[in-house]
């Protein structure tokens, strides 16, 4: 089971550095008419947020004393997805292709936090 949410953890931080590099170069706007709702500080906001999430899903393969970021970085990617969930339901866009990705990634944070905690913890 470690070595399966490691492999997890690492996929994860690496869909979450790739998605804040897509943040960086596109607006809400651009990639999403459904997301046209967030501002562009809070977008902005949400670049800082996923590269502090991606370093806590690696940072304790480096650091044991650092083993609980990993599941609070895992949470805070599917709180991430939940929120881009939410705004897309609220805007009343027909296309539910991207509420189905948003949370296949929701559930996979869920499960590294879960697993970090209860099945498999890093101590």
């Amino acid at each position: 089971m470690n070595i399966l949410l490691w492999v997890l953890q690492i996929l994860l931080a690496l869909h979450t550095v790739m998605g804040a590099g897509w943040k960086f170069s596109h607006s809400a706007e651009q990639t999403m008419p459904s997301l046209k709702a967030i501002p562009h500080g809070v977008w902005l906001g949400l670049i800082a947020i996923e590269l502090l999430c991606a370093m806590g899903l690696v940072l304790p393969a480096f650091y044991n004393s650092l083993a609980i970021l990993a599941p609070i970085a895992a949470a805070c990617i599917a709180a991430e997805m939940l929120f881009f969930s939410g705004v897309h339901l609220n805007s009343g866009e027909a296309n539910q292709g991207p509420l189905i990705y948003w949370l296949v990634v929701a559930a996979l944070g869920t499960f590294i936090a879960y697993g970090r905690l209860a099945l498999e913890p890093l101590n």
